[in-house]
């Protein structure tokens, strides 16, 4: 061939990866809603950034000696930029055999592959659009033999945990190995409505286990992310995906060798807000707005929130003081009061590996008056989960502060503190703490007291008031065993000193290997 028509031939093999899998299944994808992994990877990234990287893989068909077409490998890759920073993104082609390997030398990524390789190596974010079906039973015909599971490992995506920022997001149906990879995150991400993720779709479970179950009811984004947390956020659209996906990225640093970019908003570190002096009903068992008081004390529009829809009774978000990204940990008093259940803790403890590995300093907002109790939590096993929350706090190495609105009882109480590092707590005024709250735990302590009395009510409430005149949060305050009492609308201010302290702190202790890496 000649050199002229060598260059035609590459230029005519990049036109057929460019068409995917045809006209006709493109525009089947576009009519569900969905857009192919090309259009999500320029949607994503910078304008006119993404290098591909084995645009031209795939299967020839050959006449002689003459290529007359080439079916494209079901899964694009390469580098892009997002803000000017570095990334490896890839997916799966959901137009090419449903997203499934083709069997190639050497995999390009959505099982393992290149795409994961340019992260590990270059140390940059990886981002995996997932929309695959994973392994089939075709490969057994194919191969001649049914191979081992194993031949394509996770070896990898654990390595990539402890060293950069992974992202996940799951489009169309996510199945096997791609809905695997996506759970190997740090954050993932589904448009409700037109995604689903499993374990395997409704015909397998139907014909394993009987059960006749819709696609919906294994992995719409109602099931896996606001009933199992399988995935992290839902959002409404595919365009809703690619914007969260940026945001969170911009909390990250590229790597654990580094700091997360410091972004000015304008807001000053010496405001107060008002509205914080009366947010906190007088009335100790009432409910309030404690999203609210992040609001307040945050940056303006700086919070992100992370799992918004399981796990309610803690919030947990992404935000930024005086530009400083900062993980916020804030029990939530409109959901059990603010105790931890299961999906609390295992939300918080999440959330904590997260902010530890890439060196987000934590600010907990508390009020919880314990683990959550009662027979159904007993049966959840609330105690182990809250043990591993306790667990994960008490590993992590980055600056933690902690601000306690009302309560702070028993264990739930200590996975607000941080007994590694300053051990830095301040408290509103309407702080109130102890190994159990009053109610219940007065009528334990006092129990043949009470039951002797003439009128065991009037005497049980006696005690109760004498016992809530001794935990004055002040009378703390004079023992030192709080350090610091402010008026709420001082929290920001406070905050912003200790948080710009702890930030540089943290540069001294960027060591030369990577931290263990955050569970799936």
């Amino acid at each position: 061939m000649s050199r002229e028509s060598r260059l035609e031939e590459l230029e005519k093999r990049r036109r057929w990866a460019e068409e995917l899998g045809g006209a006709e299944r493109v525009e089947r994808e576009h009519a569900l809603g969905r857009l192919t992994i090309r259009e999500r990877i320029e949607r994503v990234v910078d304008p006119g950034t993404f290098q591909e990287v084995g645009k031209l893989t795939g299967r020839g068909d050959y006449d002689g000696a003459e290529v007359k077409h080439v079916a494209p490998a079901p899964y694009v890759a390469g580098i892009a930029e997002i803000d000017g920073r570095p990334v490896a993104i890839g997916g799966e082609d959901y137009t090419v055999r449903g997203g499934s390997s083709p069997g190639l030398a050497r995999r390009k990524g959505g099982q393992g592959g290149f795409v994961e390789d340019l992260a590990y190596e270059y140390r940059i974010p990886l981002i995996n659009l997932s929309h695959g079906s994973g392994g089939s039973v075709t490969s057994v015909r194919r191969l001649g033999y049914a191979p081992l599971p194993g031949t394509d490992g996770f070896e990898r995506p654990v390595e990539l945990l402890g060293i950069v920022p992974v992202i996940g997001a799951v489009f169309g149906t996510s199945a096997g190995g791609p809905a695997v990879r996506a759970i190997f995150s740090h954050w993932s991400v589904m448009p409700r409505g037109t995604s689903h993720i499993m374990v395997a779709g409704p015909r397998v479970v139907a014909r394993s286990l009987g059960e006749v179950v819709t696609k919906d009811e294994l992995g719409s984004a109602e099931t896996a992310v606001d009933i199992a947390g399988t995935i992290d956020n839902a959002v409404e659209s595919e365009e809703a995906c690619f914007t969260a996906i940026r945001r969170f990225l911009s909390y990250m640093p590229q790597n654990v060798w580094e700091l997360p970019a410091i972004e000015k908003t304008g807001d000053p570190p010496q405001r107060m807000a008002q509205e914080l002096r009366d947010i906190v009903p007088d009335q100790r068992v009432w409910p309030y707005d404690m999203r609210r008081i992040v609001e307040l004390v945050m940056d303006k529009d700086s919070l992100f929130d992370i799992q918004p829809t399981y796990g309610k009774g803690v919030i947990t978000c992404l935000a930024r003081l005086d530009g400083i990204p900062v993980g916020v940990i804030a029990n939530n008093p409109k959901v059990n009061g603010g105790a931890l259940d299961v999906a609390a803790a295992r939300k918080q403890a999440h959330f904590i590996e997260v902010c530890d590995t890439f060196h987000l300093p934590i600010v907990l907002f508390m009020d919880t008056p314990g683990f959550m109790i009662g027979s159904q939590a007993e049966k959840a096993s609330a105690l182990r989960e809250g043990v591993r929350c306790l667990y994960s706090g008490i590993q992590a190495t980055v600056p933690q502060i902690t601000v306690i609105i009302r309560k702070s009882y028993g264990m739930a109480g200590l996975a607000g503190q941080h007994k590694n590092g300053v051990d830095h707590k301040i408290a509103w005024p309407s702080g109130e703490w102890g190994s159990l709250p009053v109610e219940g735990g007065v009528a334990v302590a006092y129990k043949s007291e009470i039951e002797s009395a003439p009128d065991p009510k009037v005497r049980e409430r006696e005690i109760e008031a004498e016992i809530n005149a001794l935990g004055s949060p002040f009378r703390t305050a004079e023992a030192f065993g709080i350090e610091d009492i402010i008026d709420p609308r001082e929290t920001r201010p406070y905050l912003c000193r200790f948080i710009t302290l702890a930030r540089d702190s943290m540069r001294s202790k960027l060591g030369p290997k990577p931290k263990i890496g955050v569970r799936p």
